[in-house]
């Protein structure tokens, strides 16, 4: 998964000065990059932008889920499937639609088993 520092211009410019070094190399140390990324020098410039108020951001892929009313959460995934779990009491049941279809139902899903479901409905094609 990717990560990077998200830091204010300033403080971009206060790092700048206060290492003497390029932009390209506080773009690397922020953003983890390769092997310029993990260098002495990157790790003391994350330590700068951390401690200037630095927020480590995540990139990850985006998932559009909708808590409907009528008693449904409904998550749409990137490859078009479609994860339909009852939040009513009771059966708590989960089915998965793949080009319209019901692919896999589960009965009974916890919380905890919500990123397994997901994860096997991403592999689908």
């Amino acid at each position: 998964m990717k990560r990077y520092i998200h830091i204010k211009k300033a403080d971009r410019e206060f790092i700048l000065n206060l290492f003497k070094v390029s932009g390209r190399m506080v773009d690397y140390a922020l953003r983890f990059d390769g092997e310029r990324g993990n260098t002495e020098l990157a790790h003391k410039i994350r330590k700068v932008a951390m401690e200037h108020g630095g927020v480590i951001m995540t990139v990850i892929p985006e998932q559009e889920t909708f808590y409907d009313a009528d008693g449904y959460m409904r998550q749409y995934l990137p490859n078009g499937v479609l994860l339909e779990f009852e939040k009513e009491a009771g059966n708590g049941g989960c089915d998965v639609y793949h080009k319209g279809e019901v692919v896999r139902h589960y009965d009974n899903v916890k919380v905890s088993d919500i990123p397994a479901i997901q994860n096997w409905a991403a592999t689908l094609r």
